[in-house]
């Protein structure tokens, strides 16, 4: 197994929102702890996170406590930021490649991929996007948490 793995800011929600899949996130994330896999993500990972949560507190999907109780977790949870050299240059060619409308997305792509790791993502829509070219993405329905699989 490699040490490393890269994730988006769409398996963190799902740590510390309930939504649907939040329980396969969180058997996912623990494996990975347990594991010792070094959890990683590009610098603008927090970004998103703060984004997506805010949102979630002005659509009324979140109570502001909620909110801030999400965000104070997800700020509290180990894992590395990186920003190496070339990363930004990659994700322009990697969204270029997959005509992504943004280029946020495939900043996990080049990360990953620089990495040479797996790439975990809740997004589907990525998923799709990618899947037939990059098999060391990943999507989080594919997980399979011990319980699950033994049924």
């Amino acid at each position: 197994m490699n040490s490393l793995v890269c994730v988006d800011a769409s398996i963190l929600i799902k740590l510390v929102v309930e939504e649907e899949q939040s329980d396969r996130a969180s058997a996912l994330w623990d494996s990975w702890v347990d594991d010792g896999v070094e959890i990683v993500a590009p610098t603008l990972f927090f970004y998103e996170v703060t984004a997506t949560l805010r949102k979630k507190v002005h659509r009324q999907l979140l109570t502001l406590a909620e909110g801030k109780e999400a965000f104070a977790a997800a700020l509290a949870v180990g894992m590395t930021l990186m920003a190496p050299s070339g990363l930004h240059e990659r994700a322009w060619e990697l969204a270029a490649r997959f005509n992504r409308p943004t280029a946020y997305d495939s900043h996990y792509l080049a990360l990953a991929e620089m990495l040479g790791c797996e790439f975990w993502t809740a997004d589907q829509r990525l998923f799709n996007a990618v899947r037939d070219e990059l098999g060391w993405v990943r999507w989080l329905r594919e997980y399979q948490p011990m319980a699950e699989a033994e049924d």
